[in-house]
């Protein structure tokens, strides 16, 4: 069954009566809002995977970028699950989370949600990943993460 939310205040779920809202914990910040266009779609007119997952990842290395306050690099994708297909015109808020900072490296997981339909507004969540990016020095080798 479709996981439907409100993630935000002022995004009511669809149906109240037939829909049951799962908030957002207050620990994730909304990191990317973008619209697909028919350019990203396949032949069934849904948007590629590869377009989203090169959305998400974006979207992960914000946080991480700020922590390691300098280049940084996807290391690895740990896990990404479509939960919902992707339309043109689904308005996507990209929420993220950092799980963990290590030595070099920050894992940050991703939830991403489509607003669809205005006019009967429904908000759905369509993507989640967990993804681990490694700060990099000007040689692209590891390198630690500064000191808050």
């Amino acid at each position: 069954m479709p996981e439907t939310s409100s993630p935000s205040p002022g995004l009511p779920s669809a149906d109240p009566q037939h829909l049951s809202p799962v908030t957002l914990p207050g620990d994730r910040q909304l990191v990317l809002r973008v619209m697909p266009m028919p350019a990203d779609a396949n032949g069934n007119g849904d948007i590629f995977g590869g377009w989203i997952m090169a959305q998400v990842d974006l979207a992960g290395a914000v946080l991480p970028a700020r922590i390691a306050k300098g280049r940084i690099a996807t290391v690895a994708v740990n896990q990404f699950i479509f939960k919902q297909p992707v339309s043109v015109g689904d308005l996507l808020s990209f929420y993220a989370k950092v799980e963990r900072i290590g030595t070099t490296s920050i894992t940050v997981h991703v939830e991403v949600y489509a607003e669809r339909n205005p006019a009967n507004l429904q908000v759905v969540k369509v993507t989640e990943a967990n993804l681990t990016y490694v700060a990099i020095d000007m040689q692209g080798q590891p390198r630690k993460l500064p000191k808050e």
